[in-house]
């Protein structure tokens, strides 16, 4: 039997049914969203940050010991943004990734590293946008990013949780539990794994250049629910796990040849993923693999952790901004401004006064 076809999936973050999911998605903005609990992909969310706030060459945001703090402000300023909005974010980190995953993780950093390789090379040519263009994709975190990320969430007072394994899979069960309302990410791998409503475009709000085009556009939040995804393609959602298995996941490369509409059409006909399985073998002359069963349990039945309700409500309710430890930490060791830290570390106080004030039971 001939290898598993390379897919496309080398070629994006993760698996993708933009095409599918383009007529049920629907606007929303930040008021149809207040007094709710969303959980946010913490990894997503930072990579975006890590990705757009940079220099126009593509350099991100560093401090005096040259450590990236692009993600820090992104965190500090867009989620006072978002609880200014009567929003109350739970940020959820990955964990330790299923082995099945290794391969992709492997060719995301061959990825990034060409593309560092690249952005060097248009930046000594002074080829400004072209380097930001390959400065994004080479965008990476780290142990360090991670951890001061915790860090300065933990001093905003904001809670975050540590999922056991993949933090989408930790917050679609978060939706599913009733713990959170929705949840938020770029990704829609967050639709195999459950939730049932997703936010896209939650922490990325505003006016964009498009890459390589002097084009802005206006991002805004998007709103999307499984229930009305699953209705309109018509299956359900073991289906169209099978679906994304087809073109491509996290944790399995897809098939080459095989894109969003020939893949619905595929997992519409089966009954089985044995059925799928012949149903590919047959037409393209491949397997979808020896883990297929594997790959459909990673997002059927996921590794999340058990949550308790109470403790998270008294969690989110106890916790309160440290101006004097967030001015140290952002201002004396990341180079911050002072006056502009301090002013907005006031509005985060402000709001979570205002919260408290108002009643835990009314904002959740």
């Amino acid at each position: 039997m001939p290898p598993l076809g390379k897919s496309k999936k080398s070629e994006r973050l993760a698996v993708d049914i933009s095409k599918l999911v383009a007529e049920v998605k629907e606007k929303t903005d930040m008021q149809q969203l207040s007094g709710r609990r969303i959980a946010i992909d913490a990894y997503n969310t930072i990579y975006q940050f890590l990705s757009i706030i940079r220099q126009p060459d593509g350099t991100p945001l560093v401090d005096s010991k040259n450590r990236v703090t692009s993600h820090l402000s992104g965190l500090f300023y867009r989620t006072i943004n978002i609880m200014q909005n009567g929003i109350t974010p739970i940020f959820v980190f990955d964990g330790t990734p299923p082995p099945l995953k290794a391969k992709t993780i492997e060719a995301r950093m061959n990825r990034r590293e060409e593309a560092y390789k690249e952005w060097q090379k248009a930046k000594e040519k002074g080829m400004e946008e072209e380097a930001r263009v390959h400065a994004m994709a080479s965008t990476r975190i780290n142990k360090e990013i991670v951890e001061s990320s915790k860090e300065v969430l933990r001093l905003m007072g904001v809670t975050y949780i540590q999922a056991p394994s993949e933090g989408e899979a930790q917050a679609a069960r978060m939706v599913q539990e009733g713990l959170a309302y929705a949840a938020a990410s770029q990704d829609y791998d967050l639709f195999l794994f459950g939730a049932e409503r997703v936010v896209r475009n939650l922490t990325i709000t505003g006016r964009r250049k498009l890459p390589r085009k002097n084009v802005y556009i206006d991002v805004s939040p998007e709103m999307i629910l499984l229930s009305r995804l699953l209705e309109h393609l018509q299956i359900n959602r073991r289906q169209l796990v099978w679906l994304g298995m087809l073109i491509g996941t996290d944790f399995n490369e897809g098939i080459k040849g095989i894109g969003p509409i020939t893949a619905l059409k595929i997992a519409k006909a089966s009954n089985s993923l044995e059925e799928v399985s012949a149903a590919v073998e047959s037409k393209y002359g491949v397997s979808l693999g020896a883990e297929m069963h594997e790959v459909e349990e990673i997002f059927m039945n996921p590794d999340t952790a058990e949550i308790d309700s109470s403790k998270i409500e008294s969690v989110i309710k106890s916790s309160r901004p440290d101006k004097e430890a967030l001015l140290k930490f952002m201002c004396e060791e990341h180079g911050f401004a002072e006056d502009r830290i301090s002013k907005f570390t006031d509005l985060l106080i402000s709001i979570r006064n205002a919260a408290g004030q108002k009643g835990i039971s009314d904002w959740f």
